[in-house]
């Protein structure tokens, strides 16, 4: 199937240099505020891509929730198949992209596992049937087909029918502590901005990219 002519043409507002806060996350902030109020489908959705030690890439959809000047925190099952490449090079990438403002975000850093105190402030927030799903699941194992995860749900919701239900040990969450954080605005004739943020020592130098 040839889809070459497939294409939109971009219509993005200049974005300068001089439109940056100093401070990438602030900008981010900025950004994904802007995002929300133009009511982007699934904001805080973005791809993250990791490695091996074999160095095999992988990229999967996750949910960001939240982000300070530390850094910005997924959570996931620490048996998976990302949590193991990252258990072996914690080197990832993590790509935003809001299409109905024409922008994109990619953050390239290093994945850190965070305390269990902060990964349990956050699952006490989950509606409970999250809460459970996250028992039921053996995340990136193979299963025979779908009765399995069912069987499990029914099982885990007798087992819990009662109290709050409690963080598995095998689900946490993820600080990506940035070293680049870009911000993408697409423009006319694909000749895009690209402003990079990237640490050097305590600061962040700020760079223009080519499109």
């Amino acid at each position: 199937m040839d889809i070459g002519d497939l294409r939109s043409e971009y219509s993005g507002q200049p974005f300068r240099r001089g439109d940056l806060d100093p401070d990438p996350v602030k900008q981010f902030a900025h950004w994904f505020q802007q995002a929300r109020e133009v009511a982007q489908p699934e904001v805080n959705a973005c791809t993250l891509a990791t490695a091996g030690i074999d160095g095999r890439p992988s990229a999967r959809t996750v949910l960001l929730k939240y982000f300070d000047a530390d850094g910005f925190v997924f959570f996931t099952n620490t048996h998976s198949h990302k949590a193991q490449q990252i258990a072996e090079n914690p080197a990832v990438a993590m790509l935003f992209f809001w299409q109905t403002l024409e922008r994109q975000v990619c953050i390239r850093g290093v994945a850190e596992k965070i305390s269990t105190t902060e990964a349990l402030r956050y699952f006490a927030r989950r509606p409970r049937g999250s809460q459970l799903g996250a028992w039921v699941s053996e995340q990136s194992s193979v299963i025979t087909n779908r009765s399995v995860l069912e069987m499990k749900l029914d099982e885990m919701k007798r087992k819990f029918s009662t109290g709050d239900v409690p963080l598995p040990s095998f689900w946490g969450g993820y600080r990506i502590r940035p070293a680049e954080i870009e911000f993408w605005q697409g423009r006319a004739s694909r000749l895009h901005d690209r402003l990079r943020y990237r640490r050097v020592d305590d600061a962040w130098v700020i760079e223009r990219l080519a499109p």
